[in-house]
């Protein structure tokens, strides 16, 4: 039986051209991510539903903050990024997410903010079975695809408090 396991070594890097202050409301998340540009069919498969997924565990996490008025949350995913990663599925440290985060609050100008925003299952360790076997960790789960969007998301989140 192969088992995956993923460590609590999960990275986050931001790299922030501008700080935000607090964003109380949002009006708006939009993802784009053209699978499309994706030539590995499987990886295109894989990440398929990645904008969809990622806009949704976003709003869940700012509910309460949907507003009118606000800041519009626009998210670009590179698409070189995730077809790497899915062809080296061996290295779990790989499996990553990169985007452009935009914050434009309408409200509050000071808020506003742009970032480069990159996620990844990095450090997840290698496990011996009970008979010495080791097993790699894959990222063709889908436990690991929603590890990197829950951990994307939460990032998005972090920056705007």
């Amino acid at each position: 039986m192969i088992r995956k396991y993923f460590g609590a070594g999960l990275v986050a890097a931001l790299f922030a051209t501008t700080a935000m202050a607090g964003v109380e409301k949002v009006a708006s998340v939009e993802v784009t991510a053209d699978i499309s540009a994706i030539q590995n069919e499987k990886a295109a498969a894989y990440w398929g539903n990645l904008a969809e997924d990622l806009k949704a565990a976003i709003i869940t996490r700012i509910g309460d903050r949907i507003g009118e008025k606000g800041a519009v949350i626009t998210i670009d995913i590179r698409e070189v990024e995730l077809a790497n990663a899915f062809e080296r599925a061996l290295n779990s440290a790989d499996a990553v997410l990169v985007g452009q985060v935009i914050v434009n609050d309408e409200t509050d100008h000071g808020n506003d903010a742009a970032y480069e925003l990159s996620v990844t299952l990095g450090g997840t360790p290698l496990v011996p079975s009970a008979d010495g076997t080791i097993t790699l960790s894959t990222t063709d789960t889908p436990q690991a695809y929603s590890i990197l969007i829950n951990l994307f998301a939460d990032q998005v989140i972090e920056r705007m408090k």
